[in-house]
Formats: C-alpha cells, sequence, structure tokens
C-alpha cells in the first residue's frame, strides 16, 4: 500500500510586530476507507495553544490561540498516511440511477440540502447554455456524463497558477478561457448542480511523481454524489476521475470554507505570505 509524508509549511512575515487573533487550521487528512492516517503533527512560531473541533461537513478544524506579540508566524504540518485509492475504479452505481436524468430519494435530496443549489448567479445563461452542451441525449449514461464534464472543462479553459487568494466565479472562468485548480472545481461543481447533482468542492493535496522533489501548493477537486456509488471524485485539472493520488483534507459546500489557514492579527503591519507544500512517497516501506 503506497504511503506518502506530506510536508505544509505557511509563513506570514509583517512588517511591524502584530498581535495575532486565533488562527482556524484544516491541514488534517480525512480518514476514510481508502485513506488511513499514521501520523499527523503541527507546530506553530510563536508557539500557540491548539484545540481540536469537527465542523458541519465532519471535517478536522484545530484551533491556534497565541500569547506573544509577533513579526512572523509559521505554521508547519507534517503527515505520514497510506493511499489505497485505486487508479481504475469501478463504480457501484444504483440501476435507478445509470441514467440521467435521474431522481434522488426524498431522503438523499433532504441530507444532500445546499450541495444540489447553485451559488452563483447566472442572469445571461452563459453557464446553464455550456453545462446543457454536455447533455448528448435523453437518456444519457450518468458517468459518461460527468466524464464528459470533467474533461471538458480543461478542454475550454487552460491551467494557469495563481497566487492570490478565493477563485474566479464559474462565468468568469468561462469567459477568461484560464483558470486556476480551485477555479475549475468551483466551475464543476456549478454545473455538476445545474444538472441537478449533488456535489461539493474538495481541498487536499495531489501526489505528483514529477514534483515530489519540489515545493508545490494545496490542490482542489470536486465530488458529486450518485446513488449506490457515492461520493465520487472528480479532478478537472488533470482530468481524472477517482482519488487516486488525491489526498482530501476538507469537504465543503463552497471552497471558502475549506481555506487550509485562516485567522486574524491586530497591528498597524501588513503581511508577506509564503506557502510550500511538499508530498513525497515514502520509500522503505516494511513489507505487509
Amino acid at each position: 500500500m503506497p504511503r506518502y509524508a506530506i510536508t505544509h509549511r505557511t509563513e506570514y512575515r509583517y512588517n511591524q510586530t502584530v498581535s495575532l487573533g486565533p488562527h482556524r487550521l484544516m491541514l488534517r487528512p480525512r480518514e476514510s476507507r481508502e485513506l488511513r492516517l499514521l501520523s499527523h503533527k503541527i507546530t506553530t512560531t510563536p508557539p500557540s495553544t491548539i484545540s481540536w473541533a469537527q465542523d458541519v461537513f465532519g471535517n478536522s478544524i484545530a484551533t491556534a490561540v497565541f500569547d506573544a506579540p509577533t513579526d512572523r508566524l509559521v505554521i508547519d504540518s507534517t503527515v505520514s498516511l497510506e493511499l489505497s485509492s485505486s487508479a481504475w475504479p469501478v463504480f457501484p452505481i444504483a440501476v435507478g440511477a445509470i441514467n440521467y436524468p435521474f431522481s434522488y430519494s426524498a431522503e438523499e435530496r433532504t441530507d444532500l440540502g445546499a450541495l444540489l443549489s447553485p451559488q452563483y448567479a447566472d442572469p445571461m445563461g452563459r453557464l446553464s447554455s455550456w453545462t446543457a452542451g454536455f447533455v448528448r441525449s435523453n437518456p444519457t449514461d450518468t458517468l459518461a456524463l460527468l466524464k464528459d464534464l470533467n474533461a471538458g472543462i480543461s478542454g475550454t479553459a487552460s491551467y494557469e497558477a495563481r497566487e492570490d487568494e478565493g477563485t474566479q466565479a464559474p462565468g468568469r472562468t468561462l469567459d477568461m478561457g484560464r483558470g486556476s485548480c480551485r477555479d475549475f472545481a468551483v466551475l464543476f461543481v456549478e454545473a455538476a448542480r445545474l444538472l441537478g447533482f449533488g456535489a461539493r468542492v474538495v481541498s487536499g493535496y495531489l501526489f505528483n511523481p514529477a514534483l515530489q522533489d519540489s515545493d508545490t501548493t494545496t490542490h482542489a477537486w470536486a465530488e458529486v454524489f450518485v446513488p449506490g456509488a457515492g461520493w465520487i471524485s472528480f479532478d478537472p485539472t488533470n482530468r481524472q476521475m477517482g482519488g487516486f493520488n488525491l489526498i482530501p483534507v476538507a469537504v465543503a459546500r463552497d471552497l471558502a470554507q475549506a481555506m487550509p489557514v485562516s485567522g486574524t492579527f491586530i497591528g498597524a503591519g501588513s503581511a508577506r505570505l509564503t506557502v510550500a507544500v511538499r508530498v513525497t512517497e515514502e520509500q522503505n516501506q516494511e513489507p505487509k
């Protein structure tokens, strides 16, 4: 079973001494049948008192409280885990959901709630029209439709790394023809919801063998709820379906709810942020 090590450093440098407010940290990977967390540690400079809780989505939230003023904040997260996701997953979709359109049960619709509702205005129907173009027939194969949508995003817009926070509105990503992994994930989720699917965004890490000796950043993708199969991962940035090489940390209705680090400071200073993430496959594993 592949074993991975993750280091994630977030560093703020302030041009004056500031007092730090509580910081909300979403850095602990979500354990599941396919992901076994072996160890996780968070350290901060200056030192902090850390408490843990879960949010409404079941994500692990650490809250760091600081006592001493500082001109520098460093948050280090180190993880060791095992990931057993298949590169070629088979999804046991319920008979009634094999073809689109299908109807969720009353219980599923209640529980999915806001994950069924589009989050962005589309006054000119730009996004609705683009999304409808992926429905080839009525009925059509559900999984094929979602695969086409997943591949169609990178076919419509080119990938662009962005250092600034936040995401573009889906319509803007279509109009600009470019976006980051965050923008692609939000576009996919919004389009899936317009088609009637329950969908959510995911924040976490991607293992890319070509980049394991270099610093990278966090990654974002999407999940769609399909009866029988449950939550299926779609990574439009890499045209990938399934959780292979994807390490989820947080799921949410909106990506702003899954920020790895958020917090405040009091003072006149300004902050400069740097983030460095490294995901490596651990070697010399003991035989099972």
